[in-house]
């Protein structure tokens, strides 16, 4: 797999999600411009610098595939269930250790940030990978315009929990509502994605509607779902996972080959819609870019 460096771009580099859904009608014009010998810009959702030259996963199993416990523990469940999310309105509360805290519409966070296309690995614990074509903007970006104070040493992302939205709340499999975290300079990150969609479409509600995080070099359930809250804390907070089981699911939950879950092997995974398995890659193919960030760790005790 290849994984390109990425240069120093900034939000200004990337083409309006708008003009990007309208692929037909942009090229349309190009093709009237460059008669005309117009020059044009680079079209930044051509190919983004951080996405993996592998094939996609179908949409139909990106769709059908999935972990949402508020919505079932099967894999084909939260397709079926979660119907019954109402993504519209929705806010996004952010507090804690930030100059400007408060209560956020979608559409207030949405606003100043033109999105973009980077095609992710993900892996889940369980020991299966996908390929999937992410829509969205950097999570830093975000996190910037609520200026954090030099206390924020994490970040801490809560999902919605609603028992008339989410039924499968009253199992009581997690200590709900959902929570994880990240150490502010994973979270600044420019590998790391607040998305909105995948495969030119908006979220689907059993992949995280309508806002949900991307962390491609940690296991999927960092990347959490149906974000409706952000805190900027000074200590790192407990996600769900690790609270259920702290033996077993480690905070940083980076992908690595050589820590074996106690329950099965992490050496390798199997792409949903391949038959044979492949080796897994040291933080999921994103060494390069982010290995930095754990320079000194024993990644065998902060797993």
């Amino acid at each position: 797999m290849i994984i390109k460096r990425a240069p120093d771009l900034t939000e200004n580099d990337t083409t309006a999600y708008a003009l990007y859904q309208n692929r037909r009608e942009f090229l349309k014009f190009l093709g009237g411009a460059v008669a005309l010998g117009t020059a044009l810009p680079p079209l930044a959702w051509a190919k983004s610098v951080f996405s993996t030259d592998e094939k996609p996963t179908d949409f139909e199993d990106i769709t059908s595939y999935n972990n949402f416990y508020e919505f079932g523990t099967g894999k084909d469940e939260p397709a079926s269930n979660a119907k019954t999310l109402v993504t519209s309105p929705w806010s996004v509360t952010v507090d804690g250790e930030c100059e400007k805290p408060g209560t956020y519409t979608l559409e207030e966070m949405l606003k100043p940030h033109p999105l973009e296309e980077r095609i992710y690995r993900m892996r889940c614990v369980e020991g299966w990978s996908m390929v999937i074509p992410w829509q969205g903007f950097p999570l830093g970006s975000l996190l910037k315009r609520f200026q954090p104070t030099s206390k924020a040493k994490f970040v801490r992302f809560e999902t919605l929990a609603d028992p008339q939205q989410m039924p499968e709340l009253k199992q009581k499999v997690l200590d709900w509502p959902y929570t994880e975290g990240l150490r502010m300079d994973e979270a600044m990150h420019p590998l790391t994605l607040l998305a909105t969609g995948l495969y030119d479409k908006p979220l689907l509600n059993q992949n995280g509607a309508p806002l949900r995080l991307v962390v491609p070099w940690k296991y999927g359930f960092k990347s959490i779902k149906s974000i409706v809250r952000i805190s900027f804390v000074e200590q790192q907070p407990v996600s769900s996972w690790e609270k259920a089981n702290a033996k077993e699911y480690g905070f940083y939950s980076n992908v690595n080959p050589e820590v074996d879950h106690p329950r099965w092997s992490q050496y390798n995974e199997r792409r949903i819609g391949e038959f044979s398995k492949r080796k897994t890659l040291m933080f999921n193919g994103y060494a390069e870019q982010v290995a930095s960030l754990y320079s000194g760790m024993d990644l065998r005790t902060y797993y």
